[in-house]
């Protein structure tokens, strides 16, 4: 996967909830969001990217991340 692409698309993600007043609730939002519709392998790669410094992630993005990161690193490495 190309790590500019899965960026630009959780961004997008990003952008679409920042719009919401109760700011927990959009971070939670965005996690549901990707633990729903991207497949383990897009997520694992996004985190270590975040943990590579998350160059281009939105702020709600990353702290989305962050905060739910045990709900969206998958449980197997295939």
């Amino acid at each position: 996967m190309d790590i500019e692409n899965l960026v630009l698309m959780a961004n997008r993600i990003g952008e679409f909830f920042e719009a919401m007043p109760d700011r927990e609730e959009a971070r939670r939002e965005i996690a549901a969001h990707l633990r729903k519709f991207w497949e383990p392998r897009m997520r694992r790669e996004l985190l270590a990217h975040l943990d590579a410094g998350g160059a281009g992630l939105l702020p709600i993005v990353g702290a989305a991340l962050v905060e739910h990161r045990a709900a969206l690193a998958p449980l197997t490495t295939a």
